[in-house]
């Protein structure tokens, strides 16, 4: 069911500051309402020699290799968008246009927590339209070798993740997820991002990861989490991978009412099931 039968947007704008985790810049962005049927719009405020909005589309997606990132047909482009994304879809944020001054959403600890946050300070205002909702009325899948994704009928939206890693740490991790503000708030928004140290060190060196830290990722050594901390859950990993999933099939342009399913998914087989 929908969380509201009306659309909603922002009340007063929102400002949020942080780094870029592969780019490393100093980024700010802010969040502003927008009118019906607008959807989420990015707008690149350091751009002004060409059409700087990017709207966050399925079909805008141009890369997905370490996040998800969205273009215009001139080049312009917005990166690891999928945070803040599925932050707006566990609250019901229809319609925004987030100005950014740089090429990568604030990383801020890795995770959605700060994004949800900020948005439940501000809050959200109701909108005269109907809200638009896309319906799955038969099961649809991808699959590529051991990777699947899944879009199933069911009368609520609801997400459901798989992840096998040969790390001890990690290992097999199953979850399911009733998509509602609440338990989105209490059991996926504080998942962080991870990384392996081998493999952080070897992105940094080929110019990617510059941003990223203990202080936004979750980094494992081995059999040993890295962080000071420890992890929020027992099994934050597969929590993670699940709020990247609501982040990208939020790029539909509508909240899914059925079940995602992914098995070894990431973000190029979550855009790959929305065509």
């Amino acid at each position: 069911m929908l969380k509201s039968i009306h659309q909603h947007t922002i009340k007063p704008p929102v400002t949020i500051t942080g780094i870029g985790v592969h780019s490393g810049a100093a980024t700010s962005m802010t969040i502003k309402p927008a009118p019906v049927n607008a959807g989420i719009n990015f707008i690149r405020t350091d751009i002004t020699d060409r059409p700087n909005i990017v709207p966050a589309r399925w079909d805008a997606v141009t890369e997905t290799r370490l996040c998800t990132v969205i273009s215009n047909k001139h080049g312009v482009t917005v990166s690891t968008i999928e945070h803040v994304l599925s932050a707006f879809a566990a609250l019901g944020l229809d319609n925004a246009t987030v100005e950014i001054n740089g090429p990568e959403v604030p990383i801020m600890d890795g995770s959605a927590i700060h994004f949800v946050e900020k948005l439940n300070v501000t809050g959200l205002s109701r909108q005269a339209a109907a809200r638009l909702a896309l319906r799955i009325k038969k099961t649809v899948s991808y699959k590529e070798g051991d990777k699947e994704t899944f879009l199933s009928p069911a009368e609520d939206t609801s997400f459901g993740m798989e992840i096998d890693f040969s790390n001890p740490l990690i290992g097999r991790q199953r979850y399911t997820h009733t998509l509602t503000e609440s338990h989105y708030r209490s059991d996926i928004a504080a998942a962080r991002t991870f990384g392996f140290l081998p493999e952080i060190e070897q992105l940094k060196k080929l110019g990617f990861a510059r941003g990223g830290s203990l202080d936004n990722a979750i980094v494992i050594d081995g059999d040993k989490v890295l962080n000071p901390e420890g992890l929020r859950f027992r099994n934050e990993f597969v929590r993670h991978k699940m709020l990247d999933a609501i982040g990208d099939l939020y790029l539909a342009g509508a909240q899914l009412i059925g079940h995602y399913h992914g098995v070894k998914a990431g973000h190029a087989m979550n855009n790959k099931i929305l065509p």
